[in-house]
């Protein structure tokens, strides 16, 4: 049984949506990588998830697009370290960090216009490089 993952003071994620599996990895170790189950991939339960908020969940779904796996799961592999615990520790980091990141909705845009100051220093900066182009049309002797 995996423990719960706490996200946020007051906001965590159950243990029993969480699940993981440990390989062989490859990388550094030498003949330990041969022989050791190192790499972990740790599987987070999005879609029978009740903790998290549907806005939550929807932008949670739209950031980790690419590591959803085909049953609506949460994919994080980590072999960084020779250490399985550690290894499942950095795992459970990313997966915290990534829902972390979601919690707060992003601010909507305000469509604005250009003030009129702007709008003037804009069309005398075209008539300017206008002008100085205009001056260097040169009309030259077919001599």
């Amino acid at each position: 049984m995996t423990p719960d993952l706490v996200v946020a003071p007051g906001l965590f994620l159950p243990g029993r949506e969480l699940s993981w599996t440990a390989s062989r990895s490859g990388g550094p170790g030498g003949q330990n990588v041969n022989k050791v189950s190192t790499k972990v991939e740790l599987r987070f339960d999005l879609e029978n998830n009740r903790t998290l908020h549907d806005g939550v969940k929807a932008r949670l779904r739209a950031r980790a697009a690419a590591r959803l796996d085909a049953h609506g799961r949460i994919v994080i592999t980590c072999d960084t370290t020779r250490s399985q615990s550690q290894n499942l520790e950095q795992a459970r980091q990313r997966l915290a960090d990534l829902v972390r990141g979601v919690l707060v909705a992003p601010k909507k845009r305000r469509p604005t216009k250009p003030s009129k100051g702007a709008k003037r220093a804009r069309v005398e900066d075209k008539r300017r490089v206008a002008s100085k182009k205009q001056s260097r049309r040169g009309g030259w002797d077919d001599g």
